[in-house]
């Protein structure tokens, strides 16, 4: 077994892996002419152009698009691949938006919709409480709660559990806390901070265009207050990840422009710890004009992450979108994070997902080690790293998570 720590900046990449990298990679001479220029720009840590993105995106053999990927992986990381221990607690479906691909939200009058009582959101968490560190929770635009009813929400959670990491709000519920508290987005992180909130989980980019999102999420903050929003939460030290749907409507072009605005960002205070690709899922939603997404297509959008975002240290699989098999395929095209244990979610499995939800540790481990990966317990912002090995625990590592009975 093996424990390191890292700093909430690095989130345990090597230091000088762009020198490791070009190491790895062979001579750029050895690359098909159209691909020389951008590894030549990958070996020394130059970012890549929109130009450079789209013909990534173009180049017609996707195993060499995963081979850069992944030796950029392995530069920064290794064979390890993270993951935490982590349930997912949502507050409310009740959302005075209708965004087209959300089979999430339900108005306040349906006969399933709800909105947790604080008691009831701690005792969602009480049976996993010895077996989680995080708790992640994102949920509908309640139209009657405001910042003191979050602020009593999280203090509660933190005066019960106070070892649990709080990971909760995506930027349209911030920006709509702040317009009903009538408080500047600052004043807000800065007391949800205060009252317990550790982290934001990045939910919300969608497409960062403004002509997307009026089309399949009207009314959500714009691609501006986005970014405005975490960058605030980065100016006061709070880390945050990223995201993006795709598989929409948008383009190649606003695909590559969306991921140059995360990593423009990202030059300002390095607070986007991870990044979280995942395809739109159709079922129970109502965008028929949806492209969808292949899993070819999937892999080779989180290859391609993983190269234009060399800022950002994680690129994440997210499992409950895109299922465990391309989750390991993913781990082969430049993934190097596969969430955590969750369980329970609801946002995806709503819209369709099968994923498994019930994984324990040893499990999580066997999944990523029947991957040819190492796997490597996390802590919620990447500053405490543990290897599950063949010598751990694996009485305490084994133990299932209760089922979350009677949660939506």
């Amino acid at each position: 077994m093996q424990n390191w720590i890292s700093d909430i900046t690095s989130c345990g990449s090597r230091s000088d892996w762009v020198h490791e990298l070009d190491r790895l990679l062979p001579p750029t001479g050895n690359f098909d002419f159209e691909l020389q220029g951008i590894v030549d720009s990958i070996r020394n840590g130059i970012p890549l152009t929109l130009t450079q993105g789209i013909q990534l995106w173009n180049y017609p053999d996707l195993s060499m698009i995963a081979y850069l990927a992944n030796t950029c992986k392995q530069a920064r990381f290794g064979s390890h691949i993270f993951f935490n221990s982590n349930l997912h607690v949502n507050t409310t479906n009740i959302c005075t938006l209708a965004c087209k691909f959300c089979a999430f939200r339900r108005g306040r009058r349906a006969s399933d919709a709800y909105a947790l009582s604080v008691e009831e959101y701690i005792q969602r968490i009480e049976p996993f409480a010895n077996y989680i560190d995080e708790v992640h929770s994102v949920g509908g635009l309640h139209p009657d709660w405001d910042v003191t009813h979050y602020e009593t929400l999280f203090s509660a959670t933190k005066q019960r559990f106070p070892e649990i990491h709080i990971k909760s709000l995506s930027a349209v519920e911030v920006k709509n806390l702040a317009d009903i508290s009538q408080i500047s987005v600052h004043e807000l992180l800065t007391r949800l901070r205060t009252a317990g909130l550790d982290s934001l989980p990045g939910g919300g980019a969608e497409i960062l265009d403004d002509d997307v999102r009026n089309v399949i999420c009207y009314g959500k903050e714009t691609s501006e207050e986005y970014i405005e929003i975490h960058r605030t939460a980065h100016s006061i030290g709070m880390p945050t990840n990223c995201t993006m749907l795709f598989s929409t409507i948008e383009t190649i072009e606003q695909r590559v422009a969306h991921l140059i605005k995360l990593r423009e960002l990202q030059t300002e205070y390095s607070g986007f710890q991870c990044f979280v690709p995942y395809p739109y899922l159709p079922d129970n939603s109502r965008l028929p004009e949806a492209q969808l997404a292949s899993a070819n297509e999937i892999l080779r959008t989180i290859s391609i992450s993983r190269l234009m975002l060399h800022n950002i240290p994680h690129i994440k699989a997210y499992r409950m979108n895109i299922g465990d098999r391309i989750s390991e395929m993913a781990m082969h095209h430049g993934a190097d994070d596969v969430d955590g244990t969750v369980g329970h979610e609801e946002i995806m499995h709503e819209a369709g997902s099968q994923t498994n939800l019930d994984y324990t540790k040893d499990e999580m481990a066997k999944f990523i080690q029947d991957s040819r990966g190492i796997p490597v317990l996390r802590n919620s912002i990447y500053t405490q790293f543990r290897i599950i090995d063949d010598d751990d625990d694996k009485h305490k590592a084994a133990v299932r998570l209760p089922i979350a009975g009677g949660v939506r």
